[in-house]
């Protein structure tokens, strides 16, 4: 089923010469739009001057780094060959890479940065979740992928965020709460 799917999104590929360039630049260079989406969050969460909102902000932008760090020994230990690797005659877009496939660092990053925002702002996590779907796809699309190793980095990167705001809310709520009494607040809170 999975090689089935990528032979799908190969075969779109190929008929969409078009979409090339943005499908590239978005799959490699997306991250920084969720770099940027972060940032809006931490802007929303402090312009509301709510401080569960930081706090949420706060831990999203970590839980986005800490489920990069949790899918690392992941991949290498699964250590699934990229589809360019194995599947001679495809249509490969992507910078050639010798790091194994499962499960997408990008995917998961972006499945990360998705679901804490998801939980700072509703609307803004609606943008960051397309945003990911939109990662997880050019990711296949290139060929640096299966689709099962989007889907999985999606899940993991969300579980992570999620799994980090439910063991940190309280502790990091009250650390804002305290910060926001001092000179500080400026900083976290308007």
């Amino acid at each position: 089923m999975n090689r089935w799917l990528f032979e799908q999104f190969n075969a779109f590929a190929r008929a969409t010469p078009w979409l090339h360039s943005p499908a590239q630049l978005y799959a490699n260079y997306g991250v920084v739009l969720f770099g940027v989406l972060l940032l809006a969050g931490w802007w929303i969460a402090r312009r509301s001057g709510q401080v569960v909102g930081v706090a949420a902000a706060i831990s999203a932008g970590g839980a986005t780094l800490l489920a990069v760090a949790v899918n690392q020994p992941i991949v290498h230990a699964v250590h699934e060959a990229r589809p360019y690797t194995t599947l001679p005659g495809i249509l490969v877009l992507a910078n050639r890479s010798t790091d194994p496939s499962f499960p997408s660092d990008h995917a998961t990053m972006a499945g990360a940065v998705a679901a804490g925002l998801w939980i700072v702002n509703r609307r803004l996590g609606i943008v960051a979740a397309a945003a990911a779907v939109l990662m997880a796809l050019t990711r296949v699309y290139i060929a640096a992928h299966y689709p099962g190793d989007v889907l999985a980095g999606l899940v993991l990167g969300a579980l992570v965020a999620v799994g980090t705001w439910l063991l940190v809310r309280r502790a990091l709520s009250r650390g804002v709460r305290a910060v926001a009494e001092t000179r500080l607040r400026v900083v976290l809170l308007s």
